[in-house]
């Protein structure tokens, strides 16, 4: 049997497991690994924040089925410094493999420098949370990380190495070793049969589609089973590409930020509801009583739990949604053939009516510029083939109420978790990913701030892609006391010694830092700029293969379409027609 360090068995798992890339800070604890990976075919990125390198490697995952983002870092605050990356993961079922380095064993009790228990304190935020005792146990610990994140609901798995146990030597050899099988549970027939007569019954039913039917690969046979019994479909923000926003079955968003007004309206008609791979999250439902009203409820998700988690539906099947989805493809099929499906004819002309009608005005050519127009202009620019990455804030509700999405993972937002600063790293992992997909970051000026310094590994490594910063901050102070945004909440904000009002609330200029870090950046402050601009933005990227910047000064405060339930929500223009938006 062969003979080498567990970290060279390690790196050769990572490897025969599709692991292409590393985001990681090194340190003295991890340096056996580290060792091992220079005489690997995986590239290192060298991040600047260890959280940034959890980032980075969620966008890697996001961006590419079957793909595994991995992150490394040292021991002590380079694990903790990982644990919002792994949270943001776990929230957004999304497999990511986060690797540190750990204090010798013997001294893991006596106060070590660095030395915390990561294991515990990541476990909450993980699948699974291992800190490696003994050397004979990395082969099989490596290989149970990939088959527990991919199996079932993914999400991500911490190991934590002492650097005695990387040291060490182990018989191994990689001819009699490969990755393990993974679970994906197949739906009840009977429970699908159930499920499918309740959709034939309705005489209003809608599909809720969510994340989980991209993490299957699952959106064509959820298009597919959409065209079959004529139901309109309504993607989550995590679900958003499932299905071409220009599809006529494409009903709209729903929910109380991130929503269309058509979306709402036509699930408030609704009078059947099947939810697949999705969690009825409260800011997609608001209030439940006002949410499941006069409606039934069929929920199909891959994780036995969130079934009932939010209310109980009328029927839950426990499955995996490309299987569920098969399953019931094959049934609409029999029956299609049979001409035993319901002619829904008027219920889908009244919802492509109200997609017709009640659309959101983008065009305001108002200075300082909305947000609206914003939207407008990067779809115009950047088309259908682009990929997005967004993270949280008013930005995020733009983009989820006035952006238009094509395919499956072409936006890639952190939806539950929304840590600040996400967008730069997580750009920087989808393009590398998937460097054949244009990548464009959408940043808010304060979020932008929080991991900043990446733009700097994206200058180092030559990872092109633009940033377009809403920037509402720019033109003066928040002042205390007031209600924007529209709701109905006093912001109770105050800025003291800013120094450089002009600069906006914080202070600070996007561009300098931007080029600071090695990128390429331009200011706009008009609505006829911001088209030029972006095309700007797009041939300096290829062109020099760096980050480029666009910071568009925004209103500070824009009334977007918000409110507690989706029955009240509040609309800010009167609404215009997809013709003449276009």
């Amino acid at each position: 049997m062969p003979r080498m360090s567990t970290m060279q068995a390690a790196v050769h798992i990572l490897e025969s497991e599709g692991v292409t890339h590393v985001f990681g800070v090194p340190g003295a604890n991890i340096l056996p690994f580290y060792a091992a990976l220079r005489q690997s075919r995986i590239r290192h990125i060298l991040v600047r924040h260890e959280e940034g390198g959890t980032h980075a490697a969620e966008g890697y995952s996001r961006a590419r089925s079957g793909a595994i983002g991995v992150c490394v870092g040292t021991s002590g605050p380079a694990g903790t410094n990982m644990v919002t990356g792994l949270y943001s993961a776990m929230a957004d079922s999304i497999p990511i493999l986060c690797i540190t380095g750990q204090a010798p064993r013997a001294e893991l009790h006596r106060e070590y420098f660095q030395a915390v228990d990561v294991a515990a304190i990541t476990r909450p935020v993980t699948k699974w949370s291992v800190c490696v005792l003994e050397p004979g146990q990395i082969p099989g610990v490596f290989r149970e990380a990939f088959r527990v994140m991919r199996s079932g609901r993914p999400g991500p798995v911490h190991i934590d190495l002492p650097i005695d146990v990387q040291q060490a030597t182990i018989s191994y050899d990689p001819e009699c070793d490969a990755p393990l099988a993974v679970h994906r549970p197949m739906p009840h027939p009977r429970a699908i049969e159930q499920a499918f007569a309740m959709l034939r019954a309705a005489e209003r039913p809608l599909i809720v589609a969510g994340g989980g039917v991209i993490l299957a690969d699952a959106a064509d046979l959820l298009v597919r089973f959409a065209e079959l019994t004529a139901t309109p479909v309504v993607p989550t923000l995590m679900g958003w590409g499932a299905i071409d926003d220009d599809h006529p079955l494409m009903a709209g968003m729903v929910g109380l930020q991130t929503q269309h007004r058509y979306g709402n309206a036509n699930f408030l008609d609704a009078d059947f509801v099947l939810g697949i791979g999705n969690r009825f999250a409260n800011r997609h439902t608001g209030s439940i009583p006002v949410y499941t009203r006069g409606r039934r409820f069929v929920h199909i998700d891959i994780e036995p739990t969130q079934i009932g988690r939010v209310f109980a539906p009328d029927l839950g099947i426990v499955a995996d949604a490309r299987e569920a989805l098969s399953a019931l493809v094959a049934l609409a099929e029999e029956e299609a053939k049979a001409g035993r499906l319901p002619d829904r004819g008027a219920w889908l002309r009244t919802v492509e009516q109200r997609k017709r009608t009640l659309s959101r005005r983008t065009d305001f050519p108002d200075v300082p510029i909305k947000p609206q127009r914003v939207f407008r202009e990067i779809d115009r620019v950047f088309g259908r083939d682009a990929r997005f990455v967004t993270a949280i804030g008013l930005y995020q509700i733009a983009s989820g109420q006035f952006q238009r999405m094509h395919w499956p993972r072409q936006y890639l937002v952190c939806g539950q978790a929304g840590p600040l600063g996400w967008e730069v790293p997580a750009a920087i992992g989808a393009k590398l990913s998937d460097p054949t997909r244009e990548v464009v970051a959408i940043a808010g000026d304060y979020s932008f701030q929080f991991l900043a310094e990446e733009v700097a590994v994206a200058a180092q490594y030559r990872i092109p892609f633009v940033t377009v910063l809403l920037n509402n901050a720019y033109l003066g102070l928040i002042r205390q006391g007031e209600k924007p945004y529209g709701m109905d909440f006093e912001v109770q904000l105050s800025f003291e010694n800013v120094h450089a009002p002009e600069l906006g609330a914080y202070g600070v200029d996007h561009v300098r830092i931007f080029e600071g870090f090695g990128g390429v950046a331009r200011r706009v402050t008009r609505p006829e700029e911001i088209e030029p601009a972006l095309r700007w933005a797009r041939e300096e990227a290829a062109r020099r293969q760096l980050p480029v910047l666009v910071e568009v000064i925004t209103e500070r405060v824009t009334d977007m379409a918000m409110g507690p339930e989706i029955d009240r929500i509040v609309e800010f223009d009167e609404g215009v027609t997809v013709a003449e938006a276009a």
